[in-house]
């Protein structure tokens, strides 16, 4: 498995462009490969593709976290290349498109051990994807907090990577279970998570390529 930060406020590897929002592409052996939410610009995100040798045409699904432009912004430019792609968002999104678009209320299966959470808070879902050592979960701002982020997790098992943006979350005793943290985007504690759990923090930035 191999997550892939292509938009993000900061870099991890020089050559990118970086800008506020956020948008990750996963690959799972033998499952669709999913876009998870797609940043503010679209000349951005493309431009960030290309040099990481990702395409439209590599994407079958896109996942939006929530209906923030800086995860929507490059929805529909991206959709216009590829029309086979399925779109997932929460319910409070209201999206039309000539693609497949999936509103998400409450847990749904997208593919073996691959599930939303479900809209929590009304605002916001996340990814669950779950290894036989765990399970892996990806947030775009956690608006929904962290703290219902992971008790929803848990149900499919042991959380072991927190990626993604955790805006203003600070009850940091929520991560001491949690083997390992990418915190990007939005998350105004980093510093503050990085030193109170150096051994589980994972750097994130445009070009970070998590293999799990």
């Amino acid at each position: 498995m191999k997550i892939t930060i292509i938009y993000d406020n900061t870099l991890f590897e020089k050559g990118f462009k970086s800008d506020w929002g956020f948008s990750c592409f996963i690959e799972i052996k033998g499952k669709p490969n999913i876009l998870f939410d797609t940043g503010t610009k679209a000349d951005i995100l493309f431009n960030n593709m290309e040099k990481l040798n990702i395409y439209p045409e590599d994407i079958d699904e896109v996942f939006i976290s929530h209906s923030h432009h800086d995860h929507t912004g490059g929805l529909k430019e991206l959709l216009k290349l590829n029309r086979s792609i399925k779109v997932y968002i929460p319910e409070s999104f209201k999206f039309i498109s000539e693609n497949e678009v999936i509103s998400v209320k409450k847990p749904i299966k997208l593919s073996e051990n691959v599930y939303s959470t479900g809209e929590l808070n009304n605002i916001e879902q996340s990814l669950i994807i779950i290894r036989d050592e765990g399970v892996v979960v990806i947030s775009g701002c956690a608006h929904s907090t962290v703290e219902n982020i992971l008790k929803s997790a848990s149900q499919f098992g042991k959380v072991l990577y927190l990626i993604g943006g955790l805006h203003g979350f600070n009850k940091y005793e929520l991560l001491e279970d949690i083997n390992y943290i990418c915190a990007t985007h939005c998350t105004k504690n980093k510093k503050q998570i990085k030193n109170k759990y150096p051994s589980k923090w994972i750097e994130g930035g445009v070009g970070r390529v998590i293999k799990i």
